[in-house]
């Protein structure tokens, strides 16, 4: 009976160890579980510090980075404020210095103006002084070739003594020097004439008739004025002008109807069939 009793209790026990055993050993299972838990939130928490520590470093660098972007943003603007105020201080400056660059080169052609009318009325008074010297030299001259020219009378009778003689060179020299010294007197307008009358025989018409327009014109009322008028229709006739020199024939006829320059003025009229009949005297 003790032995069965002995037998049972060893049963129960053995029963009772085995039971114990697996609870013994998940108790274990769960402090080691449990160890690592603390293990790893010790480990998190130590993560978490060393996080927050590096935030806040981070948080640090960020703020500080933040503060030097803000200096340096302010700073851009600042210096951009700068340089734009000196762009248009530069620009007004520029205004400015165009503005006077122009009123230097309108003041410049002003001067260039001034200049050319100043320098215009220089080379005037020049020219005038010079033919003021020029004038006073002629007249100079003038009075000494008076001072050596013979008399009027004299001059003139040895002018007409060559022409007469044929020497129409030399009478044509002194009737030229004889209008020179004496161009105001009346026997001037003969000159003129007898130059004019050299010309003609010489066919030298244009100058013919230019010097007997010259008797016309200054002394028309001398003694030579008819002749002067007669020759000179001659003259246009042997130049083909025979229109202009007929009328100068007509002109000869009506203002001098009684002298011996009319009836050569006729005769040469009749030749060319120009003479017109006076009127019939009515009955």
């Amino acid at each position: 009976m003790k032995s069965h009793h002995l037998a049972l209790a060893l049963v129960l026990s053995l029963t009772v160890l085995t039971a114990l055993s697996p609870a013994f050993a998940a108790s274990k299972e769960i402090i080691q579980l449990q160890t690592q838990v603390d293990q790893l939130q010790h480990q998190l928490t130590q993560m978490k510090q060393s996080l927050d520590e590096r935030m806040g470093v981070i948080k640090s660098l960020l703020d500080k980075n933040a503060d030097a972007a803000n200096k340096v943003s302010a700073a851009v603007e600042q210096l951009q404020t700068s340089i734009n105020k000196q762009q248009s201080d530069r620009a007004a400056q520029v205004d400015q210095i165009s503005g006077q660059i122009q009123a230097l080169n309108d003041t410049m052609d002003e001067l260039k103006v001034r200049l050319a009318k100043l320098s215009k009325q220089f080379e005037d008074m020049q020219a005038a002084q010079q033919s003021m010297a020029a004038q006073q030299a002629q007249v100079q001259q003038q009075q000494q070739e008076m001072k050596q020219a013979p008399p009027p009378d004299v001059l003139y009778n040895n002018a007409l003594r060559d022409y007469n003689g044929g020497n129409n060179d030399l009478a044509a020299q002194e009737f030229n020097d004889y209008i020179k010294f004496y161009p105001d007197t009346d026997l001037a307008g003969n000159a003129n004439f007898y130059l004019a009358e050299i010309a003609y025989k010489a066919g030298d018409y244009q100058k013919a008739v230019k010097d007997y327009d010259l008797v016309l014109q200054n002394f028309p009322s001398g003694n030579k004025a008819a002749s002067a008028q007669l020759r000179k229709g001659l003259a246009l006739i042997e130049l083909g002008k025979q229109d202009e020199g007929v009328q100068e024939l007509k002109h000869v006829i009506q203002r001098y109807p009684k002298t011996n320059e009319a009836v050569q003025a006729r005769e040469k009229l009749r030749k060319l069939g120009a003479l017109t009949p006076p009127p019939r005297a009515r009955q």
